[in-house]
């Protein structure tokens, strides 16, 4: 009988929900009618749903990723999430930058199987800077997502391991002005792509979050799982082209660290986001679901056909 590892914290019966999932992404197009995936079915009334007896641990872990698949099923709109893992008291790292690990085990099976289930998965230039992390699915069954660097003034060195690796498709982008300098500094032995967007920064210098949403639309990444860092979250959640935000807590006080999330200023209680909500178990860790969709649904742009 095999046996799971020691590390793997999922229900004991998650495995064949696990590979209906890994099903469903690998043949994943809005369709009207799609067909069953082993014993995942599509309602009209209420998307995909789980046929078989599970316990209540694997439900609540599908039903974490259901949106997901619905969303990607109904339309060929591009669908944005975003997930940070923080201390009780709202910080992702200490001041000296230490976040291995702020959240557990389960939390970081969560992650992966998002990297598995999304078609991109997304990091700022400072993520890469700090960690230069591999964004690979290593610790589930599943595919590689392409790996998205946002770095708009190309600020990066051009020898982070995720443009040079080949483990999977790898994207740097940048504004469109600093084309030249990002090709420089990768180099023509790069496994990775310059995408350069015209209008990725504002004449301000900051940040266009919908131009970033535009361009992977162009290039086929719909589903875009945006992993860190805060300030790169923040951005997109600020222009309300997130539809879902998992922010995922964990029993720890980090103190004068380095904060997540970080929005604009708001005077008034009225003004500030409020949306529905679902907590979920992960361990010791609680994940909070955001559903975020009213504000993305207007700023989402329509990939081409």
């Amino acid at each position: 009988m095999q046996t799971r590892p020691a590390d793997d914290t999922s229900p004991a019966d998650w495995a064949p929900i696990w590979a209906a999932l890994l099903h469903w992404r690998a043949g994943a197009t809005p369709q009207r009618s799609p067909a069953p995936i082993d014993d995942l079915v599509w309602q009209a009334d209420a998307g995909w749903c789980w046929q078989r007896e599970a316990s209540a641990a694997a439900l609540a872990l599908f039903a974490l990723y259901k949106p997901l698949l619905d969303a990607a099923t109904a339309s060929d709109r591009p669908w944005w999430l975003a997930q940070l893992g923080q201390s009780l008291d709202g910080c992702i790292a200490t001041a000296s930058g230490d976040s291995c690990f702020v959240t557990g085990e389960a939390s970081l099976l969560h992650l992966h199987r998002l990297r598995a289930l999304c078609d991109a998965v997304l990091v700022g230039a400072g993520t890469v800077a700090a960690d230069n992390p591999q964004l690979t699915t290593r610790r589930v069954p599943g595919p590689h997502a392409t790996r998205v660097l946002l770095d708009p003034g190309a600020r990066l060195d051009g020898r982070a391991r995720a443009l040079h690796d080949g483990l999977a498709p790898s994207l740097w982008l940048c504004d469109a002005q600093h084309r030249l300098q990002a090709e420089a500094r990768l180099g023509a032995g790069s496994h990775a792509q310059v995408i350069a967007v015209e209008g990725l920064l504002d004449d301000d210098g900051s940040l266009v979050p919908t131009r970033v949403v535009q361009a992977l639309a162009r290039h086929g990444l719909r589903r875009v799982f945006v992993e860190g860092g805060g300030v790169t979250v923040s951005h997109f959640l600020d222009a309300g082209c997130l539809h879902r935000l998992h922010l995922v807590v964990a029993p720890l006080l980090i103190g004068q660290g380095r904060r997540g999330l970080q929005l604009a200023t708001r005077a008034a209680l009225a003004d500030c986001h409020r949306p529905p909500a679902k907590v979920y178990a992960l361990g010791e860790d609680r994940l909070w679901d955001l559903d975020l969709r009213a504000a993305a649904e207007g700023l989402s742009a329509p990939a081409p056909r």
